[in-house]
């Protein structure tokens, strides 16, 4: 094994074996990443509190099909919102006053974290 370790690393220095490529993530990945798991949390409690109709799901999807991500970073986006969702629904069962608050502060949050990503990134 350790004969083998070091056969690969002779080919790697002399550079007859590429090594594996690893995608470089842009950088707003971080941000985007908060904002799916915001947009994950506001779909499951908008219609907790009935409040408003947007479909946050169907906003998350138009936003990963025009970032157009590889296969990685779009898991990576999908398990963001799917955490926000899941975050929420393991503690809200109804639109309390708290849960009431959270929406009114992530609806605040998304705002500000899409306008930073477009003014900051958009081409």
């Amino acid at each position: 094994m350790a004969r083998l370790f070091k056969a690969m690393i002779v080919l790697l220095t002399l550079g007859l074996i590429a090594p594996p490529a690893m995608a470089i993530d842009p950088l707003y990945q971080r941000e985007m990443e908060r904002l799916a798991e915001i947009m994950g949390s506001l779909y499951f409690l908008q219609p907790l509190c009935k409040a408003g109709t947007t479909d946050w799901r169907a906003q998350m999807s138009d936003l990963i099909s025009l970032d157009e991500p590889d296969e990685d970073r779009r898991q990576r986006l999908a398990g963001a919102f799917n955490g926000g969702y899941t975050a929420y629904a393991r503690f809200h069962r109804a639109c309390t006053p708290a849960a009431h608050e959270a929406l009114t502060r992530l609806l605040t949050e998304a705002e500000r974290t899409a306008r930073d990503i477009h003014t900051r990134f958009a081409e």
